[in-house]
């Protein structure tokens, strides 16, 4: 048997260096690289310091841009992004200052977490474990 883990998960966004900079603040990721996509558009590749791995691919294209009142329907494919922090109520901060809004605080096992819709109707879960970022 073979082990694996996610390296990066690719979001097509309206507005890349927004969503970047809002992954920057949120979790003290920087950017790695940015560039013009192979298939047309481009992207932003922010993710952990010091870590080669575990990324966000912030894509977007001249279709997407034409159109900056698009969401996406939730669900269809994706239903959210877990992140872990190490610090919720910080996090939470960050997505308030950034205009979004927090729902579904729980306070269960394993975690506490809390979901937010971003700009383009990609929710996101962020969940802190005790002792684990």
């Amino acid at each position: 048997m073979t082990l694996g883990r996610i390296e990066h998960a690719n979001l097509t966004v309206t507005n890349p260096e927004r969503s970047a900079e809002l992954f920057k603040k949120l979790l003290g990721w920087e950017e790695r690289w940015r560039g013009d996509s192979q298939l047309g558009g481009n992207t932003i590749h922010v993710g952990a310091p010091g870590n080669g791995a575990d990324y966000m691919a912030l894509y977007t294209n001249e279709d997407v841009q034409a159109d900056k009142e698009k969401r996406f329907s939730k669900g269809e494919p994706l239903n959210h992004v877990g992140l872990v922090v190490d610090d919720l109520d910080a996090a939470e901060a960050v997505v308030e200052e950034a205009g979004l809004a927090p729902f579904s605080h729980g306070d269960y096992y394993p975690g506490k977490r809390f979901y937010f819709f971003d700009w383009d109707g990609i929710e996101f879960e962020i969940v802190s474990y005790e002792g684990d970022a």
